[in-house]
C-alpha cells in the first residue's frame, strides 16, 4: 500500500492498547538533555521496548519482526494525556511513525502533533478495536490508509470518515508548518499593517524610536 505524502498516510499499523498513555511515558525525561531534537527515536516509548536492565522486550509490539516499518499507531483513549513536551512529537516521527489513530488524544499533545504534521485521527472506539485486532492478525490486515483530502479511513474491517479542522487540513495537504501557515498571509498581513500606520502613523515603529531616544539622552 503506497501514498503520497501531502494527501495521506498508508502503511503497516500496531496496536499500543494502552489508555492514558501519556508524554512521560512516549518520551521519558532522561532522553530531553539535548539542546536539539536529535536521538529522539531510541528514547520512543522506552520503558515498553526495554527493561531496567536495557534488554529489549519481546513481547512489546514494536520489538516484533513483523512490525518493522511501522507509520501508523492505533492506540487507546486519551493518547498524549499529560505534560507538553513536545519531543514526544519529535520522536514518534523520528522513529518513523506519521499517524496515530485513537478514540481521543491530549489537547496540548494533538495541537503539537498537527503543528509538526504528525497525523491524528480521532474513531469510535469500536472502530479502533476493528482496528486493533486487525492489526493484530498481521499481514495484509495491518494495512491502514488515511487520506486527508477525503477525510477518510480505511483498513481491515473499517472504512471510515473522520473529522479535521480546515486548518489543520490545509496545512497537511499544502506540507505547511504554523509557520508557513502565517506566511501564507503575508501579503494580507502586510496590507494591514500599512493601512493602520497610514492612519496612525505615531504608533509605527514606536519601540525603535524609544529606544533611540533614551539612547540620546
Amino acid at each position: 500500500m503506497s501514498d503520497d505524502k501531502t494527501t495521506g498516510v498508508a502503511g503497516r499499523a500496531a496496536a499500543i492498547r494502552i489508555e492514558n498513555l501519556d508524554t512521560d511515558q512516549i518520551m521519558p525525561k532522561q532522553f530531553l538533555r539535548g539542546i536539539d531534537k536529535a536521538g529522539l527515536a531510541d528514547g520512543l516509548l522506552y520503558n515498553l521496548r526495554f527493561d531496567a536492565a536495557g534488554q529489549v522486550r519481546p513481547d512489546c509490539v514494536l520489538n516484533r519482526p513483523e512490525a518493522s516499518g511501522t507509520r501508523i499507531l492505533i492506540g487507546g483513549a486519551n493518547f498524549g494525556c499529560g505534560s507538553s513536551r513536545e519531543h514526544a512529537v519529535w520522536g514518534l516521527q523520528q522513529y518513523g511513525i506519521d499517524a496515530v489513530i485513537a478514540p481521543s488524544f491530549g489537547e496540548i499533545f494533538y495541537s503539537n502533533a498537527m503543528n509538526n504534521r504528525l497525523l491524528l485521527v480521532m474513531l469510535p472506539a469500536a472502530q479502533i478495536d476493528t482496528l486493533m485486532a486487525a492489526a493484530e492478525r498481521g499481514g495484509d490486515a495491518a494495512q491502514v490508509a488515511i487520506n486527508v483530502a477525503a477525510q477518510r479511513v480505511r483498513g481491515d474491517g473499517v472504512d471510515a470518515d473522520f473529522s479535521l479542522s480546515e486548518r489543520h487540513r490545509r496545512m497537511f495537504l499544502e506540507g505547511l508548518d504554523v509557520i508557513g501557515l502565517s506566511l501564507a498571509y503575508r501579503a494580507e498581513t502586510e496590507a494591514f499593517a500599512a493601512r493602520h500606520w497610514a492612519a496612525q502613523p505615531w504608533v509605527k515603529d514606536v519601540a525603535r524610536r524609544t529606544c533611540e531616544r533614551l539612547l540620546a539622552a
